[in-house]
């Protein structure tokens, strides 16, 4: 009797001890969530704008003293841009930086506002100046405005910005004290800004809202560049 109930117990535990021992495992790691596609470097970008399609009618000068006309817009799929000089821009709400007293042509204004309906802060936020429509380029017939999205590409360094302000209607190149100042240019709005060497990408088509957070600029510059980069 005693080998008949030690049998069926030995048969008992075999049939009990393999799901036992499957219950008792360690699970399977989980799967390692999906990775965000990287930026585009400054160099994948550049590669792109190697070439021009010209769709100004004509040049651009670099500022109000120089007599030559040398820079071109031009259009590329998804995007247009330019290659130039940075003057810094300061106007819109009054700063330590951006005031009367630092800027010989300050302006207490933007083309284009905040959500709460007050002027940018060049100070604080990167934007870049796109020149007010003329016979030579009017910047919303190739579907940029206000508050689009840009990529600005200098000395090996991206940074994405919106469409804030408008400027002189024959000069191009220019961008926010914010903007500079995060590039590594002096934005300094009496003697900063540099000469030459910088690329402006404004991507069609789109908006950063609202205009002022920087975060949403980068997140949506970031991912239009990677589509850019993609498709040109």
């Amino acid at each position: 009797m005693r080998k008949l109930i030690l049998l069926a117990t030995m048969a008992l535990a075999a049939a009990v001890l393999p799901s036992a021992l499957a219950s008792a495992a360690p699970a399977a790691p989980a799967a390692a969530p999906a990775t965000t596609a990287a930026a585009p470097t400054a160099a994948q970008l550049l590669a792109k704008t190697n070439s021009c399609t010209q769709i100004s009618n004509g040049k651009y000068k670099t500022d109000e003293d120089v007599s030559g006309k040398t820079v071109a817009v031009c259009d590329a799929n998804g995007a247009v841009f330019w290659k130039a000089d940075m003057d810094i821009d300061c106007d819109g709400q009054r700063s330590t930086q951006c005031n009367e007293d630092t800027d010989c042509c300050y302006q207490d204004d933007t083309a284009f506002h905040q959500s709460d309906g007050k002027p940018l802060n060049a100070a604080k936020l990167p934007y870049i100046v796109v020149p007010s429509s003329s016979s030579i380029w009017k910047y919303s017939s190739s579907q940029l405005k206000g508050g689009g999205s840009c990529a600005v590409i200098y000395n090996g360094k991206v940074e994405y910005a919106v469409i804030g302000d408008t400027g002189p209607s024959q000069i191009i190149g220019e961008a926010s004290y914010a903007t500079a100042k995060d590039l590594g240019i002096n934005p300094d709005p009496s003697n900063g800004g540099t000469d030459s060497g910088v690329t402006y990408i404004c991507f069609k088509n789109s908006t950063v809202s609202p205009i002022e957070n920087h975060g949403n600029a980068v997140s949506k510059g970031e991912s239009l560049a990677a589509t850019f980069v993609n498709n040109n």
